[in-house]
């Protein structure tokens, strides 16, 4: 296969497959088409997710208070963020949510679900069940009630959440989960991955039917291919496969990138790249597999930060021009309380922007976007090309009359849209 070539067609995919000629139909009150109106379309926001991980939104890190010392920090965390991204992972991790048995962090989750959804950003929930971050008080009963409280859980948090969070990591990583010492792992261990994690998306799928529900895991080797393989011919309710991408021992190379994107569309369903992170500071060296312990002196640099930018745009690009994929969701949004203590902020800890987020500003808020202004015909029908998206549309007609609304053009939906004009 010749990568290089693939990197250099990426714009020409881009074309084809993110953006398509669209209709919009103008009719008045009584469905009579309106003729002739000058009309004007603005991308929004694309169908496309661009997303991070957006843990410092309101209630802060740790869900504590606010210090009025970071208010300022933390304003800016949300203004740049609403800004730029149209999606936000939100933290469901079992032992921080519920840190005391029955002590459940659900008020500071629906601010912060509530704060997306007024900016325009698609909240996701994660993770619903893991292996680690495992509760502190889970350690003291027996396997058979962990694992009822966390079945209880699942349905108990998907149907609280539904209709202001509606998308999920359901299960993280079963296919090492056996290597843990705790009642998921064993669970895991003795079920086998493929059994545990269907019961835990039918369990979501049962709670909200209308859920987005992903399997999500880092470990991209045939252990995960089998696994999705399985689950598939099992009719297991799950709409998307999540690819971790934390990259602080180097970027992937363009070749390994496009060929995990290969072999996992082959399996029917949409990828999203749930936790990608690049850095922009040292890296871990190679035998480093410490992935727990935080750095105080790990600090972003001019040369990580100009390396982050080349190997970003080059990620974000393939990315974007794969037709599998739906979403990219970075990993940490800022230095700031970055896992790890890692350089991989797209923001500095004082919420200036690396290179990259201003990459990211001028790739998909100036480059790739849309913008038409055309006339409608004599049946009020008006044709344009764009990127899949919510829209802004403003109608002017000869007499005056002026509409402004909004409609959406989603990816893998119908390209025709109907304008009512009244």
């Amino acid at each position: 296969m010749d990568f290089q070539a693939i990197e250099g067609a990426a714009e020409a995919r881009i074309l084809d497959f993110r953006t398509a000629e669209f209709r919009l139909s103008l009719r008045d009150a009584a469905g009579v088409p309106v003729p002739r109106a000058r009309v004007t379309v603005s991308l929004l926001r694309h169908d496309f997710r661009l997303g991070a991980n957006g843990f410092l939104i309101r209630a802060g890190g740790g869900g504590n208070a606010r210090p009025p010392a970071d208010a300022p920090l933390l304003v800016e965390y949300e203004r740049v963020f609403a800004g730029l991204l149209n999606s936000a992972t939100l933290p469901f991790y079992w032992g921080g949510y519920e840190p005391a048995t029955g002590q459940e962090g659900t008020d500071r989750l629906r601010q912060m679900a509530a704060w997306c959804l007024a900016h325009g950003v698609k909240p996701k929930g994660h993770p619903l069940a893991w292996h680690e971050v495992y509760p502190t008080w889970a350690g003291t009963l027996k396997d058979e009630d962990v694992l009822r409280r966390l079945r209880e859980r699942v349905g108990r948090i998907v149907s609280q959440f539904r209709g202001s969070l509606d998308a999920w990591d359901v299960f993280n990583e079963t296919t090492v989960a056996a290597r843990f010492d705790n009642a998921v792992g064993r669970w895991v261990k003795a079920r086998g991955p493929a059994d545990c994690v269907a019961e835990m998306l039918r369990l979501a799928r049962e709670a909200n039917p209308e859920a987005e529900l992903l399997y999500n895991d880092f470990n991209v080797s045939p252990a995960m291919e089998e696994l999705v393989d399985e689950l598939r011919r099992r009719g297991a309710p799950f709409d998307a496969i999540g690819i971790q991408s934390h990259m602080h021992k180097g970027a992937w190379s363009a070749e390994k990138l496009w060929t995990t994107c290969e072999t996992y569309a082959r399996f029917g369903l949409p990828l999203h790249f749930t936790e990608l992170t690049l850095l922009s500071g040292r890296l871990k060296a190679a035998d480093d597999d410490d992935w727990h312990r935080r750095h105080t002196d790990w600090v972003t640099t001019p040369e990580g930060e100009a390396r982050q930018l080349e190997e970003g745009r080059r990620f974000y690009t393939l990315l974007f021009s794969h037709p599998a994929v739906d979403a990219v969701t970075w990993w940490d949004f800022s230095d700031r309380e970055a896992w790890q203590g890692a350089p991989a902020g797209l923001l500095r800890k004082d919420m200036s922007p690396k290179p990259l987020a201003d990459w990211l500003r001028r790739a998909f808020h100036e480059k790739w976007t849309t913008r038409s202004v055309a006339r409608a015909d004599n049946d009020g029908v008006v044709t344009f090309r764009g990127f899949y998206g919510t829209y802004a549309v403003r109608v002017e007609t000869d007499s005056g009359l002026c509409l402004v609304g909004t409609c959406r053009l989603p990816r893998r939906q119908a390209t025709v849209a109907d304008i009512t004009v009244a």
